[in-house]
């Protein structure tokens, strides 16, 4: 597989990384010649320092013998161009242009098809999307949902009293009475595929596989209450925050009959309050007039005193998502010392949302995951249905269908030649889930979610694929 990308920046690099990691033919081009110069030195690659919109460039880039083409400059205008120009020299090419201007979302433009683009992303979108579901299931911690399997993965970190510090995972699941899958543990910058004589440390961060009943049970038994989050504090009042205080205040009334709509006129203490904070004058207008419903506070949430306000008592959740990732790591954590319950932060370094875990901040979302994982899952081609990278991209965790023709269909798990350190951590058959040991015995159409070095993906796929 050949791939084209445009764009040199955080997300572009993860992307070339992750895809140079599994083999592909990666082909970068990026005009600013620092950022040209560090793709450089830490990619093993074709980087080319000129414009993307340049037909010169896309032409030396490969781009009429490549399978995919992906723009994510910081331009909006050159991620539309160069994919007008690239299926100019290859019709076939499907095309995937960042796009950060949400009027664009709103026009035929984030339809299938407009100027040729197979798909348009929406970083501001992506991001609020990836809350709103962590919302939607209490602001616990951050979630990867599947799309066959009713597994989710979460992660989970051993604090200091935690009833599951220093003791063995095997001891854990019988203990507490309920199924789950520590799948990765992240400790000191490293990560470990444990078995269940793995001890867990203080400060260790847990990928946990289950379903949404078995987080319930599990949560309830280490003591993290579920909770009804019905008064929200948003910090920062750009696009992520206005659509996210959008969507709990027009989705409470879509979600509701009108039984209920006349039962909450009796209890006014049931209707959800949603706060915006932004230091932006002229923003808060825009957002007062946009949003009638939401109270919105002109104040900078840096300034001394702030949180000492009346804007902040008996809140449930607060969403830090101002452009400055390190105010919206301090924000969060400041805030749950106030007592305030759950903390949603938006980080843009993926390094971030590790610190984030251990400072005690219940969902931190990257920006950049948020966005490279949406990419790859539309690169991955064949029985791929949802990829997530963990540890800094090193790991990713896949939703694969396995079919009736593969080497893997009919073997036991341990019969699969399997890279080392690759784990399946969940089996949907027949609308069950199961956690499966070696003995299980895999079938066509089965969904399995497993997780591997990124290194291994290409070979993993390869088991799992009908055999040509």
């Amino acid at each position: 597989m050949k791939v084209v990308i445009v764009g040199a920046g955080a997300v572009g690099l993860q992307i070339a990384k992750q895809l140079i990691d599994e083999k592909k033919d990666v082909a970068l081009i990026e005009q600013d010649a620092e950022r040209a110069r560090i793709a450089v030195n830490r990619l093993d690659c074709m980087v080319i320092n000129r414009p993307g919109n340049s037909l010169e460039a896309l032409r030396e880039a490969g781009t009429e013998s490549a399978d995919f083409f992906i723009a994510v400059t910081d331009s909006d205008e050159v991620n539309l161009i160069s994919c007008v120009l690239a299926g100019g020299e290859n019709a076939a090419l499907f095309k995937i242009a960042r796009v950060r201007n949400i009027d664009y979302s709103s026009t035929p433009i984030a339809e299938e098809g407009f100027l040729g683009i197979n798909f348009v992303v929406n970083p501001e979108v992506v991001a609020a999307q990836a809350i709103i579901r962590t919302i939607e299931h209490g602001a616990i911690s951050d979630i990867m949902f599947f799309e066959q399997s009713k597994t989710q993965m979460r992660h989970l970190t051993v604090e200091a009293e935690s009833p599951i510090a220093d003791r063995k995972l095997s001891e854990i699941g019988h203990a507490f009475g309920v199924t789950f899958l520590v799948a990765v543990i992240l400790r000191d910058n490293n990560f470990i595929i444990p078995s269940g004589e793995t001890v867990l440390h203080r400060g260790d961060i847990l990928y946990v596989v289950a379903t949404e009943e078995s987080f319930d049970v599990l949560y309830d038994r280490l003591g993290t209450e579920k909770m009804d989050l019905r008064r929200v504090v948003i910090v920062g009042g750009g696009k992520i925050g206005a659509m996210i205080a959008d969507h709990l205040l027009d989705g409470q009334k879509k979600s509701e009959g009108v039984i209920r709509r006349l039962m909450k006129v009796f209890s006014e203490s049931r209707r959800r309050s949603v706060k915006i904070i932004d230091r932006d004058y002229a923003r808060c207008k825009e957002l007062s007039e946009q949003l009638p419903g939401a109270l919105v506070i002109n104040a900078d949430v840096s300034d001394e005193g702030v949180f000492e306000e009346e804007h902040f008592a008996n809140t449930d959740l607060i969403i830090s998502v101002t452009a400055n990732q390190e105010l919206n790591l301090v924000t969060a954590v400041y805030a749950k010392t106030l007592g305030i319950k759950r903390s949603i932060a938006l980080v843009g370094k993926t390094t971030y949302t590790r610190i984030a875990s251990q400072l005690g901040i219940d969902v931190p979302v990257s920006l950049k995951n948020s966005v490279a994982n949406t990419i790859l899952k539309l690169v991955r081609k064949g029985n791929v249905r949802s990829i997530h990278s963990i540890s800094e991209g090193s790991l990713e965790v896949m939703e694969i269908s396995v079919d009736g023709h593969s080497v893997a269909a009919g073997k036991r798990i341990s019969e699969v030649r399997l890279p080392q350190g690759a784990l399946v951590v969940s089996v949907l058959r027949d609308d069950q889930n199961i956690i499966p040991d070696g003995e299980y015995v895999l079938q066509g159409g089965d969904h399995i979610i497993i997780i591997a070095r990124i290194e291994f993906i290409e070979r993993i796929q390869a088991l799992f694929t009908a055999v040509a």
